[in-house]
C-alpha cells in the first residue's frame, strides 16, 4: 500500500456501504439471502489523485461529488441487489448463494451511468438547493417584510436560523422511517469502521465495534459547516432584491462547499488540541440523527467494502468487478 497519507470515506447506502480511496471505490450490499455483494471500480485519478485532490478549497468539490456522484451510484446498486433478489424470488429461481467464505463473479446489474443515473443526480442537486438555499432565502425575505427588518445581519441571522433547523428537521424526520433508519445504521457502521482503519487495530467486527460512532470528517457536519459558512458569507453582501439573492445563493455554493472542506479537514487533523474538540462538537452532536449502533452483519458489510478498497491501493491495476461473498 502507498504511505502517501489519505483520508478514507464513505456513505451508508440501501443494506450496505460505499467505500472509496483514493485509486479505487467499492459498494458492499448485504443480500436479502444474508450473502455479501461487493461492487468494485477504479475511480477518475485526476479527481482523487491528481493536482486536483490537492487544491485547497477546489478539492472540496470532491465531497461533493461523493455524496451526489457516487453516493447516488452506489444508491443505485445497492437498489438493483435487492430488486434482483425480489424477482428471483417471484420467479421461484433456486438460489445461488455461495458457500461461507467463498468468492463469486455475480450478474448484478452494476452500471451506474446513464441518463436515468444523472437524472436522479440532477434532480437530487435541484431538490437540495432549493430546499435548503432557496427556501430559507424566500422566507427570510417574508419575514423581513412582515416584522419590517431593516438590518442586514438581522436578516442573514433569519436566513441561516431557518437554513439550521432545515437541516435538523429534515435529518430528524427522515430517520423516522424504518428504512432509513437501516441506513443510518449503516452509517454508523462505516463511521466506526474508519475509526478501527485509522487507530490501526484489527477490522474484525468484535474489534471494530468499540470504536466511536461519531466522526470529525463526517458529511454530516460538513453541512453544518455548510450552513454557518453560508451564513457568515451571506452576510457580506448585505440584502440584494430576493431574485439577486437567489441568484447568490446558487452561484457561491462552490466557494461554501470549499471553504467548508478545509475547514473539516483541519478540524479533523487536530482532534488533539482541546479547543478544536470543543468546536467540532456540534457536528458530532448532529450525528446522533443521522447514525444508529450498528449491529454485526452491518459491520461485516463495512469493513468489507473498506477491505477491497484497500486492496486496490497497491498500485496494481483496479479491474471493475462485481463479487458475491458468502
Amino acid at each position: 500500500m502507498s504511505n502517501k497519507p489519505f483520508n478514507y470515506g464513505g456513505q451508508a447506502v440501501m443494506e450496505g456501504v460505499m467505500m472509496r480511496g483514493s485509486k479505487a471505490m467499492a459498494v458492499a450490499v448485504r443480500h436479502p439471502e444474508g450473502h455479501i455483494v461487493v461492487h468494485r471500480e477504479p475511480l477518475n485519478r485526476f479527481m482523487y489523485d491528481g493536482w486536483f485532490s490537492r487544491a485547497p478549497f477546489l478539492r472540496g468539490l470532491i465531497l461533493l461529488w461523493d455524496s451526489l456522484g457516487l453516493g447516488m451510484r452506489s444508491l443505485f446498486f445497492s437498489s438493483n441487489v435487492a430488486l434482483e433478489a425480489e424477482e428471483l424470488q417471484g420467479k421461484s429461481v433456486e438460489s445461488k448463494r455461495p458457500a461461507a467464505g467463498e468468492v463469486t463473479k455475480t450478474e448484478v446489474a452494476s452500471s451506474f451511468d446513464g441518463p436515468l443515473a444523472w437524472g436522479m443526480i440532477a434532480v437530487s442537486l435541484g431538490f437540495g438547493v432549493a430546499l435548503f438555499f432557496l427556501l430559507p432565502a424566500f422566507a427570510a425575505d417574508l419575514i423581513e417584510k412582515q416584522l419590517g427588518i431593516d438590518s442586514a445581519l438581522a436578516g442573514n441571522l433569519v436566513e441561516g436560523s431557518i437554513r439550521l433547523l432545515l437541516l435538523i428537521g429534515y435529518i430528524g424526520l427522515v430517520g423516522l422511517i424504518p428504512d432509513i433508519a437501516r441506513v443510518f445504521a449503516y452509517h454508523g457502521a462505516e463511521h466506526k469502521t474508519i475509526m478501527a482503519y485509522e487507530a490501526g487495530a484489527e477490522l474484525e467486527p468484535e474489534v471494530v465495534s468499540r470504536f466511536p460512532m461519531y466522526h470529525p470528517r463526517c458529511g454530516t457536519g460538513f453541512l453544518l459547516i455548510v450552513v454557518i459558512i453560508s451564513m457568515l458569507l451571506f452576510s457580506l453582501l448585505g440584502r440584494p432584491p430576493l431574485l439577486l439573492r437567489f441568484a447568490s445563493r446558487i452561484v457561491l455554493i462552490p466557494v461554501i462547499a470549499g471553504i467548508a472542506y478545509e475547514y473539516l479537514k483541519l478540524t479533523a487533523r487536530h482532534q488533539h488540541l482541546a479547543l478544536v474538540r470543543l468546536v467540532t462538537l456540534p457536528n458530532l452532536w448532529l450525528q446522533r440523527l443521522s447514525t444508529r449502533p450498528p449491529d454485526h452483519s452491518m459491520l461485516e458489510v463495512a469493513i468489507t467494502a473498506l477491505l477491497f478498497v484497500l486492496d486496490a491501493e497497491d498500485g496494481t491495476e483496479i479491474q471493475t468487478e462485481t463479487l458475491s461473498i458468502g
